[in-house]
């Protein structure tokens, strides 16, 4: 950013460390009892309640947080980053995502013009396409409906996209939305992925969204070619035009690989893959299943939140707020992971998506200037949902390490369940848990309470629970897609500003490339041993010794095999 100040050597981050020792001397047994304290932590916007009181945090806290964004100039970078400034420096870039999801009349410049107007013309494409195949007026190379979407991508072209698809899939509006049609996501590279995709499917009636920014990712390029086969090996080549379309910029590979340049949907170079499932990435495929006045309804609820994130004072934000307990947390009090807890089976691929946006953002070890930190930046996040994550990992939480929660609860079910004579609803039972663990969490168990119920003295440092164990709830009004946009655009706030406190690039990922080289160099001994029978060079011993025994237990594999896809019976 516009400072080098390193954000460790501020008055408000020395102050925050020396404040750590009172807040030790606390336990959240006691904090919770202060009802003053607890009102002040609670927040709502647009009936979206964040409590925050299970925090190990005290007002006092709180405004020790905040003057230290003051130090960090955090509204300035907000405000640079909605102007349009290149914040993204090692890559002279823009980071303008929330121009995906602005009305049509607002302005968001970037070098100069205003980026909204071509974004709605992609959306307006979008939804006029969207449409045709879905009203059967684009029809495949035989005349039959495009009923199938695979939408090919990998990374931040994938996993958002997944996310929303996933929570929609339950929704009764997108249900009736998405009456006879599929959607699926082809990413990995391994032809496990490909076979999954393709099995039960008829290329007469499948549409194939191929997502790459450059036309040249190396995965999603291969699963592209392999789709391209299976459809014309079925339908002929001539049928690829008509059964596969692109999300990309770079027109003339899009046209040398069959596809019609004038299916081909843009997205601009300020929109990070992470960041995209707001544009063309994730619309396109998400509007051919669902229609595109669900997805405009996606948006909209994102908009909502950049404004808030925009607008409202830091105090009474709730992506600031969240960003800073996220910075007290890990910089501070030492907790470097967080759980994702959504308590509800609709959001299962939240997590998975929210570790890319968050590992993959702030996974920095040097300040925007390049200057190495004194400290680590970056969350370690995971999850799953409730309650299954119950009987998976909340052990560990419970009496192993300490790891901030999320607990993410919704009002009202997609999908909801009564049973005469049952004590509460599926849903209140689910929810019952939501609001139970984190007071177990925050309370947990004294041996004194553990003797009174006559526990065995032997067992009693096995069931004692230390609490003081963090964590936050937000409370969801319902899960439709306007929900499901404000969730997304709440953390991808949340984890900027995490990487504006600590003065990182949060919007570059050099990080993903020297393995990309290397795997460059395999891929070459690969076939040249193959076809050639080369022996393995250039490589230390340990990957030399690991490659010559895959090759060895694959010899009988010829190398000039005639072209074969994958079938699943």
């Amino acid at each position: 950013m516009a400072s080098s100040i390193i954000i460790s050597d501020t008055q408000p981050w020395k102050d925050l460390k020396a404040h750590v020792e009172d807040i030790k001397k606390t336990h959240l047994r006691d904090l919770l009892t202060d009802d003053k304290r607890c009102q002040s932590m609670f927040l709502e916007f647009d009936d979206i309640l964040l409590d925050y009181s299970r925090q190990q945090a005290t007002p006092e806290t709180i405004q020790k947080l905040l003057k230290l964004a003051e130090a960090a100039s955090l509204r300035d970078k907000i405000n640079r980053m909605y102007s349009g400034e290149h914040i993204n420096s090692t890559e002279n870039r823009s980071v303008l995502h929330v121009a995906l999801r602005a009305s049509r009349d607002a302005v968001i410049q970037s070098d100069g013009e205003n980026v909204v107007p071509e974004v709605w013309k992609v959306l307006d494409n979008i939804q006029e396409f969207s449409e045709r195949v879905r009203n059967g007026s684009w029809v495949g190379a035989t005349g039959k409906a495009l009923k199938d979407v695979v939408a090919i991508g990998i990374g931040g072209s994938f996993l958002g996209p997944l996310f929303v698809h996933t929570a929609l899939q339950t929704d009764p509006d997108a249900i009736e939305s998405a009456r006879g049609r599929q959607l699926r996501f082809l990413a990995n590279v391994d032809p496990i992925d490909v076979a999954r995709n393709i099995t039960g499917l008829n290329p007469e009636t499948t549409l194939v969204v191929v997502v790459s920014k450059t036309f040249t990712t190396a995965e999603t390029m291969l699963n592209a070619r392999t789709l391209r086969e299976w459809i014309s090996s079925a339908l002929g080549p001539s049928a690829v035009a008509k059964h596969m379309v692109a999300v990309s910029t770079n027109l003339k590979l899009v046209e040398q690989f069959g596809i019609d340049p004038n299916n081909a949907f843009a997205f601009w170079d300020w929109v990070g893959g992470r960041y995209s499932v707001c544009s063309a990435v994730g619309v396109l495929p998400l509007s051919l299943q669902y229609g595109f006045s669900v997805m405009e309804k996606f948006l909209s609820g994102a908009s909502s939140i950049d404004q808030h994130f925009y607008s409202q004072p830091f105090e009474s934000n709730i992506p600031v707020l969240l960003g800073l307990l996220s910075i007290w947390n890990v910089s501070f009090l030492g907790y470097p992971a967080r759980a994702i807890l959504p308590y509800s089976q609709a959001l299962e691929k939240l997590a998975p998506h929210i570790q890319q946006v968050s590992m993959e953002s702030n996974g920095k070890g040097v300040s925007i200037d390049g200057v190495p930190l004194p400290f680590e930046a970056g969350e370690i996040d995971f999850g799953e949902p409730g309650t299954n994550g119950q009987h998976s990992f909340y052990q560990l939480i419970h009496q192993g390490r300490v790891i901030p929660c999320d607990f993410i609860g919704v009002v009202k079910s997609q999908q909801p369940v009564f049973l005469k004579g049952e004590v509460v609803s599926n849903h209140d039972e689910l929810m019952s848990n939501y609001f139970a663990q984190p007071d177990a969490l925050a309370y947990g168990k004294t041996a004194d309470q553990l003797q009174k119920e006559n526990v065995s003295p032997h067992l009693i440092p096995h069931k004692t629970f230390s609490g003081n164990r963090p964590s936050l709830s937000l409370l969801l009004p319902s899960l439709n897609a306007y929900n499901i946009g404000q969730l997304l655009a709440i953390y991808e706030h949340r984890i900027a500003v995490e990487g504006f406190i600590w003065g990182i690039n949060s919007f570059d990922q050099w990080g993903v490339e020297l393995g990309k080289s290397l795997a460059t160099q395999v891929r070459k001994q690969l076939n040249a041993s193959r076809t050639k029978q080369e022996p393995v060079q250039g490589f230390n011993f340990s990957t030399t010794t690991m490659l010559n025994r895959y090759l060895q237990a694959s010899s009988d594999i010829p190398a000039d095999l005639p072209t074969s896809l994958p079938k699943i019976e």
